[in-house]
Order: C-alpha cells, then sequence, then structure tokens
C-alpha cells in the first residue's frame, strides 16, 4: 500500500513537473507599451477637458515687442512669448504651423528624433529652415521631458491625456524619469 501511495505521489509530481509553470512577479512585471507610428488625429469633439474654462493668460502692456506678421495675424513676440492683442490685452498664444522666425527664443531645448531633429521652447516645435526657423508638427513618438505652463489635462476614449495647442501627450517613463511622448493631434 505505501509503494502505491509512493507512486502516485511521484507520478502526480513528474506531471506537474512537465507542465510549464506560469507565476506573477508584480515587482518585475513589465507593461507593454505600443506606439502607433502614423498620425492620430482626433476630432474636437471627443476631447473631454477636465477643467471646464480655460486659463487666459493675459497683460495690458508688453515691453521691448517685436511685431511678426503671419497669414495676416498679428504676433507680438516679449519676454520670451507669443501675444495676440484682443480686447485691450495681449493673450498668450502659440504661433501657428508655418510660422517663422529668424532666432530661437531663449531657453530652447534641442529634441533628438530618429526622423529629424526639433528645437522645442513651451510647447512649440521649430524645424530649421534656410532663413531661421519654422514651427511644425511634431511626428508621433516624440517624447519631451517638460509640460509647457498652459497644457490642459484631457480625456478621450477614456484615457488620460495632457494637450497643448492641439497636440496630445501621454505620460510615461523612461530610465526612471518622466516623460511626456506625442500620441496625436487634435483636429478643429
Amino acid at each position: 500500500m505505501r509503494n502505491l501511495i509512493k507512486l502516485s505521489f511521484l507520478l502526480v509530481f513528474f506531471i506537474t513537473w512537465n507542465e510549464p509553470m506560469y507565476a506573477q512577479n508584480s515587482r518585475n512585471s513589465k507593461k507593454t507599451v505600443i506606439v502607433k507610428k502614423s498620425n492620430q488625429r482626433v476630432p474636437s469633439k471627443t476631447v473631454i477637458y477636465k477643467k471646464p474654462t480655460r486659463k487666459v493668460v493675459a497683460v495690458r502692456t508688453l515691453s521691448n515687442k517685436t511685431i511678426v506678421k503671419h497669414k495676416g495675424i498679428s504676433y507680438y513676440y516679449s519676454n520670451n512669448r507669443f501675444y495676440t492683442y484682443s480686447g485691450g490685452s495681449y493673450i498668450v498664444i502659440a504661433p501657428k504651423i508655418g510660422f517663422r522666425i529668424k532666432t530661437l527664443p531663449v531657453g530652447y531645448i534641442k529634441i533628438k528624433h530618429p526622423n529629424r531633429d526639433y528645437f522645442w521652447f513651451n510647447g512649440v516645435f521649430y524645424n530649421n529652415v534656410d532663413d531661421g526657423f519654422e514651427v511644425v508638427e511634431p511626428e508621433i513618438g516624440t517624447v519631451i521631458y517638460e509640460l509647457p505652463d498652459e497644457y490642459e489635462r484631457v480625456e478621450v476614449d477614456g484615457n488620460t491625456y495632457y494637450e497643448f495647442d492641439n497636440v496630445l501627450y501621454e505620460k510615461i517613463q523612461i530610465d526612471g524619469a518622466r516623460a511626456y511622448e506625442v500620441t496625436g493631434f487634435i483636429e478643429q
């Protein structure tokens, strides 16, 4: 009888030993992130802003302003920011794609991307052109380490993103540091 029990035990042991074993270790588990390389365009109607009103930065006067015109819009450049004039105040705005400047704002950051390098300052991406720098749309997968002050938290299809100037960013980790990856764009 003892031999039968031992034999049964050994048989069960060998059967389970040959089966693959799976265990989850929460400390070492890694999240697989699939990055879509195609442009992800999101209709503005599907974007839910976390705050019902947008914070508008406005000032009554500008010191040492430079006026730059682009497609019929006057941009006022002062203190490393672009403004538009409305209702007796200057309101902070981001320049539109195609806008050109001769020199980059003080404090810009060079961002390396596999397809091209960008110059980034306060949420605006620039590309080097013949006679200066042009505002461009970043490629999906471009990573920055700091969001501009005027960013907004939004929700798209139940996922939380960060938005600035119609560019959607997702918070990620790179070598233990917080970063933000361009994941899409809001179409107006």
